[in-house]
């Protein structure tokens, strides 16, 4: 049986705004993001879910609490489905990373699939934590329609996943803030339904290019 996933980034926080590294550090919504969480709830009226799950990080958590008020859906956590930890590049943009940690830098943006970023977490790591989450909840709720609130860097995993795109590969798809995401499960594995609909929005950034 298919399971059917709309996938939600969060919405913006002034950290976007500035393209600093946000990666596991807990940054709350700005007020455009939390009008964009307002506009996913109006978006989102008109589909049905089975279950509604999101990142405990505030940002994305705060983004299903209000897309999701007044719909009648109970959002479960799933930690799991938190950002990349990008170690000693959490909290930095690339500017400053390419003057501080050039090093670091360089294996970020070449997306070296086993470099952890010194003490985060390497693409490798990461895929298997995301992918790994998405399977046991395409598997629980198999025949169903299920909405996730996340993060870019786990839509950048999931969108390879589905499409067979390695994960070194430079990216060539946009993550934009509060955008649906629909991917599907079945017994032929992930497969890409429709990507970055921003059509309930009035701006949405993207995901830092890596």
């Amino acid at each position: 049986m298919t399971t059917c996933f709309c996938l939600v980034r969060h919405g913006e926080t002034d950290w976007n705004g500035e393209k600093r590294i946000q990666g596991q550090i807990d940054i709350d919504l700005n007020a455009i993001g939390e009008a964009q969480a307002r506009a996913v709830r109006a978006g989102l009226a008109e589909h049905s879910f089975a279950a509604v799950y999101s990142s405990d990080l505030l940002r994305a958590w705060r983004t299903a609490q209000i897309a999701t008020a007044g719909l009648g859906l109970a959002v479960s956590p799933a930690p799991t489905l938190r950002e990349r930890h990008f170690g000693v590049l959490q909290g930095v943009t690339a500017q400053e990373a390419r003057v501080q940690r050039p090093d670091v830098l360089h294996h970020h943006q070449a997306r070296t699939p086993d470099y952890d970023c010194e003490t985060g977490e390497s693409l490798i790591v990461f895929a298997a934590r995301i992918m790994g989450e998405l399977g046991t909840l395409a598997a629980r709720h198999a025949g169903q329609s299920v909405l996730v609130f996340t993060h870019g860097g786990v839509l950048d995993i999931v969108h390879r996943a589905a499409t067979g795109r390695a994960l070194d590969v430079p990216r060539d798809f946009s993550l934009p803030n509060a955008a649906f995401n629909w991917v599907e499960h079945g017994d032929a594995g992930w497969r890409l339904i429709s990507w970055a609909d921003c059509a309930h929005l009035q701006r949405a950034l993207d995901e830092m290019l890596e």
